[in-house]
C-alpha cells in the first residue's frame, strides 16, 4: 500500500498530465480529474478513521490526514464548479452568435475554479508533509533554560 502523500502525488501528477482545455476534452479531464480526487479522498477519510496504514512506516497523523482530505474536498469542488463553464464554452463553441462577453465570463470563472482547485491541492500536499525533526542542538530540545534565560520574579 502506497502513503497518503505518495498517493496524492500521484494524482498531481496524472492532473498536471491531463490538462483542462475549454473544450470537450477539457470537459472529460475535469471528470476524470473529480474521480481520482473523490477515490483520493475517500481513501484519506478511511485512513483517518481507523488510523490504519499497516504497511507505512510513519503514517501522517489523524489531523494531517484529515486536514488534507478537507483539501480535497475543496478541490474536488472547484473542479466540480469548473463544469458550468466548461459546458457553456464547450456549446458557445458550436453556436457562433453568443455573445463575446458571456464567454468571456465563464473563462473568467473556469480560471478561478481551475485555480482555487490547485490551491487546494497544493494546502493537501503540504497538510500530509510531516514537520523536520527537532535539532538536539535548540534549547528546548534539551530541556535546559538557556543560561542568559531570565529566572522568576520575585514581588518588591
Amino acid at each position: 500500500m502506497t502513503s497518503p502523500g505518495a498517493a496524492l502525488d500521484a494524482v498531481l501528477a496524472d492532473i498536471r498530465h491531463h490538462r483542462i482545455t475549454p473544450d470537450i476534452t477539457g470537459l472529460h479531464h475535469v471528470t476524470r480529474h473529480i474521480e481520482l480526487l473523490c477515490q483520493l479522498a475517500a481513501r484519506t477519510a478511511v485512513d483517518v478513521e481507523y488510523q490504519l496504514v499497516p504497511n507505512i512506516a510513519d503514517p501522517p497523523s489523524a489531523e494531517s490526514l484529515a486536514v488534507s482530505t478537507a483539501h480535497l474536498g475543496k478541490a474536488i469542488a472547484h473542479y466540480t464548479r469548473s463544469l458550468e463553464p466548461l459546458l457553456y464554452l464547450h456549446t458557445a463553441r458550436q453556436k457562433i452568435r453568443r455573445k463575446h462577453w458571456l464567454a468571456t465570463e465563464h473563462r473568467d470563472a473556469l480560471r478561478v475554479h481551475l485555480n482555487g482547485a490547485q490551491e487546494a491541492l497544493a494546502d493537501a500536499r503540504t497538510a500530509l508533509t510531516p514537520p523536520p525533526p527537532p535539532t538536539s542542538a535548540t534549547p528546548a530540545a534539551t530541556g535546559t533554560k538557556p543560561p542568559h534565560a531570565p529566572g522568576p520574579r520575585g514581588r518588591s
